[in-house]
């Protein structure tokens, strides 16, 4: 019974070193896969519409540019006002030749005309002609008495659309004794403005450099033409 049990362990050993070298490590090699194991087959989708498919080539700069315009929004510039229908009818045609979209749109508003430079508390007509003639000895350029008994007299100095040349003449009237006031003065009058739509890519700094940043609109400020 001994010796039975000697050669049970030992052949335990040599199994367990033959287990041991005779392993070898995993060779690379093609692994055979059955399609079973690869899950459900693939679905694809058709493609819709080409209208409304958007071209990849056209947010690159390469596909039909109403394409990008979907894509980034369209941008548009308001110009004006312009108080000469005629200036605004020469914008849109220079606009619409280079390919643009552009209307014009007009509105009545009140337009302001300059400064309105007077002398005041005039007692009379005659009291007001001698004081032209003072005003005039002062260098002031054709002032003359303007009203009647029942609503007052003044002397007119001038409107002037530079705030510059109102306050001159003011100070030289003033300088003189009398006293002046100046007043703004507007009217209602029809103004234009010119709607641009600009194409893709297309920036408004050439717009807003010819007409000024105070008279070029943009972004949410800007109305798009219809």
């Amino acid at each position: 019974m001994k010796n039975l049990l000697l050669l049970l362990i030992l052949a335990n050993v040599l199994y367990f070193m033959w287990g041991r070298y005779a392993t070898q490590d995993p060779q690379p090699g093609v692994a055979v896969v059955s399609e079973r194991d690869l899950g459900p087959p693939l679905e694809f989708l058709a493609a819709g519409d080409n209208e409304a498919t958007t071209s990849v080539g056209a947010v690159l700069g390469s596909g039909d540019p109403s394409d990008l315009a979907a894509v980034v929004g369209r941008a548009c510039v308001t110009i004006g006002p312009f108080s000469v229908r005629s200036d605004a009818d020469t914008a849109v045609l220079e606009y619409a030749a280079a390919g643009m979209q552009t209307a014009v749109r007009s509105m009545r508003t009140e337009v302001f005309i300059g400064q309105s430079v007077q002398v005041t508390d005039v007692a009379s007509r005659a009291a007001g002609r001698e004081m032209v003639r003072v005003l005039e000895r002062r260098g002031l350029d054709g002032p003359f008495v303007v009203g009647n008994d029942e609503i007052g007299y003044s002397i007119a100095l001038g409107i002037f659309s530079d705030a510059a040349n109102a306050e001159r003449v003011e100070l030289q009237a003033r300088s003189a004794g009398f006293v002046v006031e100046t007043t703004p003065m507007t009217r209602n009058q029809d103004v234009f403005f010119v709607d641009v739509g600009l194409p893709p890519g297309r920036g408004a700094g050439a717009i807003v450099e010819r007409y000024g940043e105070d008279r070029v609109a943009l972004r949410d400020a800007a109305t798009c033409p219809r």
